[in-house]
């Protein structure tokens, strides 16, 4: 029988982590279980940093700036994904709301100093535009849905939303759809279903129901994203690149 990965044993996690070819700036758990619906079956997403020592940077043969290794743990699936801190630097500096959500996840399986900088650095972070990634992940996920009909693309639907209007409202990121205010009332039930299976299909709100409050949650994004007071870019390139120098350098 399939163990419950709703419970993660962060410990073993780090062990195994141990094992990655690059020191790890952190490590942090994404998907489901960030956002607050895991199956019991889910995979475990880990999302990371490691470092390229500088002799695999500047040299004519470059470390790998993406690191992706899968493994299975008590017959679930782990997949742990790391960026080259220089290339999660950009992608912070863009308007990419996945790895915000990653560097500011509460679900920490690995620290160092380095990732309590890039936590204070990323609210430097925050701009207007992330609107974008959130409107257009929306879109995708509720492709999936309309095409599959299980719960967890539209769950991930209303998560990304509510998401991106309480990131336009307030400038902080949060991922937990259990707190994220503005939701449909029926929410909780869904999560419920979609704890006991990974492909748990929809029984409960019709579709027309459920297009309608996903066109109102769009309607809301756009009047937040329209009034929000955060700043059309980011104000932290020289905080990381500060902090990239230093970490390339062991310092």
């Amino acid at each position: 029988m399939t163990r419950d990965m709703r419970q993660l044993d962060y410990a073993e996690l780090r062990n195994i982590m141990g094992e990655q070819p690059h020191p790890l700036l952190f490590a942090t758990v994404s998907g489901a279980h960030l956002y607050g619906f895991p199956s019991r079956d889910s995979d475990v997403d880990l999302r990371g940093v490691h470092v390229l020592p500088a002799a695999e940077v500047v040299g004519l043969r470059t470390g790998p700036d993406t690191l992706d290794r899968t493994w299975f743990e008590n017959e679930a699936e782990v997949d742990l994904v790391t960026h080259d801190l220089a290339k999660f630097a950009r992608l912070m500096l863009r308007r990419n709301g996945y790895v915000l959500e990653q560097v500011l996840s509460p679900l920490v399986v690995l620290s160092t100093p380095q990732h309590d900088e890039l936590v204070a650095l990323a609210e430097g972070c925050i701009t207007r535009w992330h609107a974008h990634h959130y409107r257009g992940f929306a879109k995708t996920q509720w492709e999936f849905f309309e095409k599959k009909g299980e719960l967890k693309p539209l769950l991930y639907t209303f998560r990304v939303l509510l998401t991106g209007i309480n990131l336009m409202r307030t400038g902080k990121v949060r991922a937990d759809l259990r707190e994220l205010p503005g939701g449909p009332s029926y929410l909780p039930e869904l999560m419920a279903a979609k704890a006991e299976a990974e492909h748990a299909p929809l029984d409960g709100p019709t579709r027309d129901q459920l297009a309608a409050d996903v066109l109102r949650l769009h309607s809301l994004l756009d009047e937040a994203e329209a009034v929000s007071a955060l700043p059309d870019r980011p104000s932290a390139e020289a905080g990381l690149h500060d902090l990239l120098v230093r970490a390339r350098l062991g310092r």
